[in-house]
């Protein structure tokens, strides 16, 4: 499945965004899927995850009651929408997708199998 995210974007503290992740080649259903997030010299943080059967979602404590994450199976897109932005949000953020992932290791890239390419968040104070 390939995977592409996008509206990424500069923003004030206390805006919003939505970013868009469009997955193509497969049947998108069959996957779990993921937002996780990167600044430059740390290692991909977990954001948000949403499970392919259940739709039950998770969040990063960090994002908890900030973030939303959605699927629109129709469209073959995954959606986080950012709430209450903070400067500490800024980061480039990957979707990720994977047809294996159990709890256990929701938090790690590892368990995901394709990526986005990334779309950059930039949060001024």
């Amino acid at each position: 499945v390939q995977l592409q995210a996008s509206g990424g974007g500069l923003v004030q503290a206390g805006d919003s965004l939505r970013l868009s992740c469009a997955a193509s080649g497969r049947t998108f259903s069959g996957y779990s899927m993921a937002w996780f997030r990167q600044t430059p010299g740390k290692e991909r943080e977990f954001v948000a995850g949403i499970f392919r059967n259940s739709g039950r979602t998770y969040y990063a404590d960090s994002v908890k009651g900030r973030f939303t994450i959605s699927r629109v199976t129709a469209e073959n897109t995954v959606n986080l929408q950012m709430n209450s932005l903070r400067p500490e949000d800024t980061a480039a953020y990957y979707c990720a997708a994977s047809r294996t992932l159990i709890l256990s290791t929701l938090d790690q890239p590892s368990a995901y199998h394709y990526w986005g390419q990334g779309t950059l968040v930039t949060v001024s104070s």
